[in-house]
């Protein structure tokens, strides 16, 4: 399969080079997401990214990336109208990194809705800036570090610095 490269598009011109794409024979939609990229030195936001790829001959499969910079809070074109396939995917874009899609239709009328996470969740999830709130709120049931017993520190054992991983909050967060 021929594989291109990345294909940065303008927000404003998002649905209409999908749609051109397609007509174009790009017409099998495989998925959507994002990255949040909001710590960019540069243009900081969200990248949604879409792969299609072209069926027409199965001896030469051929796909492209397209992919367009979302600033936070902005609001980008859907692409329902285009690839009726696409509605779950934005659904889940929307509900775990807050991506708002314009025009977004998957035939119920029901609009933007959450589709993975439980009813009541607050957040989302798949953001860098996300705190995971269960790993403050209640102790990390894996293994213990190098020098960490289940009661007293055996003597001259070695000890590990503690490290901090990303998205876990320190240890005075949370509700005591």
């Amino acid at each position: 399969m021929k594989v291109s490269e990345v294909t940065d598009v303008p927000l404003d011109e998002w649905a209409a080079v999908v749609g051109e794409h397609a007509a174009q024979g790009f017409s099998y939609f495989d998925w959507l997401t994002a990255v949040d990229e909001t710590d960019a030195a540069q243009e900081p936001g969200f990248d949604v990214v879409v792969h299609l790829m072209d069926v027409s001959a199965p001896e030469r499969l051929s796909s492209v990336l397209l992919r367009t910079r979302v600033p936070d809070g902005a609001v980008v074109a859907s692409l329902t109208p285009v690839f009726r396939g696409a509605a779950w995917h934005e659904r889940e874009t929307h509900e775990m990194f807050g991506i708002d899609f314009a025009g977004f239709d998957d035939g119920t009328g029901l609009g933007l809705r959450p589709l993975l996470l439980p009813d009541g969740f607050e957040g989302t999830p798949l953001r860098k800036s996300f705190v995971l709130p269960a790993r403050a709120s209640k102790p990390w049931p894996g293994g213990k570090e190098p020098g960490e017993g289940h009661g007293e520190a055996v003597k001259g054992s070695p000890a590990r610095r503690r490290v901090q991983a990303p998205g876990v909050p320190p240890p005075e967060w949370g509700p005591r």
